[in-house]
């Protein structure tokens, strides 16, 4: 639902602390335990903490109120009773939302990026489908942990009048950052990853720009509505610059088999593209990923499956130069959270696509 382009273009691998966490508290939850949609995760090195954000379940935290919540970590496995690091103040536009949280370092700040919505500020229809406002919004806050505080009074970043969500920061190689987003099907049919260029403040500072529309990946399927059209979903970009400085984007859509893990790449190296769709990362009603650096090294993503009901999923990648590939499913740390496959339980396919039969 590009942080971590930013702290992975510096990011190296990290030798292994001589001395190993604490042990952890039997109280700790593990992933399949854990409700979550949308996942990021923050790996803040200083502290020896990885930071898993999500929207707040008041079953997890005890706290009903609209927001972000997260769960901690020392070893990616054993997760703390999740938090509420932000809360929708009160009087504020939104009654709906808290998705796609993502948190971000910029200028001796941590940026949380989320998108809220409220169906009763209806926007201006193009049709039978009804329109109303969704945004991605910015808090900030001190620590990468929180608390995060509203910027801004919740004004969108894109322009208000686009159903927009999963809003995530890019920095290009000038420095210059930028928003890039999935422009809402609800609004376009066919859904769009969209750019808009910010001031340092992260304020707007022109217009929107479309990189791609989701019927150009060859994977991706129409979803046929009750209205009677056919639409394209966007979700969930991210960018990743790789050891080579080719630039992709990791981004999800539907295609066979449900909701899949996508990753196109910039056939310039620029945000501007063009754009070409790779073969997906991950199938399996799986998605919405996101690319961060264990301790150790190790180049990881972290991704829901299935789309409802969802829970974590780890994965180990390889950083190839001209794309990143899976090298193994994590399952030492997530216990396998959702392990049908599709050949049948226990099985594996003798060759081919490992997420196909």
């Amino acid at each position: 639902m590009s942080a971590i382009a930013g702290i992975l273009l510096a990011a190296a691998p990290v030798a292994l602390a001589a001395q190993q966490p604490p042990a952890p508290a039997a109280d700790m939850l593990l992933m399949p335990q854990m409700r979550l949609h949308d996942p990021w995760i923050v790996a803040d090195k200083a502290a020896g903490t990885y930071h898993l954000f999500t929207r707040n379940d008041a079953r997890m935290t005890g706290d009903a109120r609209l927001g972000i919540m997260a769960y901690t970590s020392r070893d990616l496995k054993h997760w703390t009773t999740p938090t509420l690091v932000f809360a929708w103040p009160k009087g504020g536009w939104a009654t709906d939302g808290a998705w796609a949280p993502e948190v971000h370092p910029w200028r001796g700040k941590w940026y949380l990026f989320a998108t809220f919505h409220n169906e009763k500020l209806p926007l201006p229809s193009r049709g039978a489908r009804p329109l109303h406002r969704r945004s991605t919004v910015l808090a900030v806050a001190d620590r990468p942990g929180g608390p995060f505080t509203l910027v801004r009074g919740g004004e969108s970043v894109a322009p208000a009048a686009q159903m927009t969500l999963d809003g995530s920061l890019y920095v290009d190689p000038a420095g210059k950052p930028w928003m890039v987003y999935a422009h809402e099907w609800v609004q376009t049919d066919i859904g769009t990853i969209e750019a808009v260029p910010l001031n340092d403040d992260l304020s707007a500072a022109g217009s929107p720009r479309v990189l791609f529309r989701a019927n150009e990946a060859p994977w991706a399927l129409a979803q046929p509505q009750a209205d009677g059209t056919n639409i394209y979903v966007t979700d969930g970009p991210e960018l990743f610059r790789t050891r080579t400085g080719t630039l992709l984007m990791l981004w999800s859509s539907y295609g066979k088999g449900g909701y899949i893990q996508g990753i196109a790449r910039s056939k310039t190296g620029d945000l501007a593209g063009g754009w070409e769709h790779l073969p997906p990362l991950v199938r399996r009603d799986s998605g919405h990923g996101m690319v961060f650096r264990a301790f150790d090294g190790r180049l990881m993503m972290i991704l829901h499956r299935p789309f409802t009901r969802a829970l974590g999923k780890l994965y180990e990648l390889r950083d190839e130069g001209d794309t990143v590939s899976v090298v193994r499913e994590a399952t030492e740390l997530d216990l396998e959270a959702y392990p049908t496959h599709p050949c049948g339980p226990g099985k594996r396919p003798a060759g081919g696509d490992p997420d196909e039969c």
